[in-house]
């Protein structure tokens, strides 16, 4: 099975599991990318633990669900972002203001909306969550 976009993919996956009210995932793929934004995810207390069952390439997750995520999702395009059009992005995809993250990829690595606006970083949207 050829995969266009892995990301969307575990994001779409996991909203699944969530709706039926599982409490865990499994997610094939996996990458760095989707790791980092699992562990700001799991930050932010959307997500409980998570275990690499396989080593090998494009290997499994195994993902604890907590039932804290309403909805999630990536951003397509990748639109860049700059410190001053947080709040747009903040309108377009979150449902209300300090609800949510949006989860952004910058020179300092992913991070959520909230760091980087603080950090005074501007970078890529890659996903939201609430």
């Amino acid at each position: 099975m050829s995969l266009n976009d892995p990301l969307a993919q575990a994001l779409s996956h996991l909203l699944n599991c969530e709706k039926k009210g599982r409490k865990t995932c499994q997610l094939t793929p996996s990458s760095t990318t989707i790791k980092r934004i699992l562990t700001v995810m799991q930050d932010h207390h959307y997500l409980g633990s998570y275990d690499q069952t396989s080593t090998e390439q494009g290997g499994t997750l195994t993902l604890h669900l907590l039932g804290g995520i309403n909805n999630c999702g990536v951003i397509k395009p990748r639109f860049s972002i700059t410190k001053k059009n947080y709040e747009l992005f903040e309108k377009r995809y979150l449902p209300a203001k300090g609800f949510g993250i949006l989860i952004i990829t910058t020179s300092k690595g992913i991070m959520t909306h909230h760091q980087a606006l603080s950090q005074g970083f501007g970078g890529k949207l890659l996903a939201y969550c609430y």
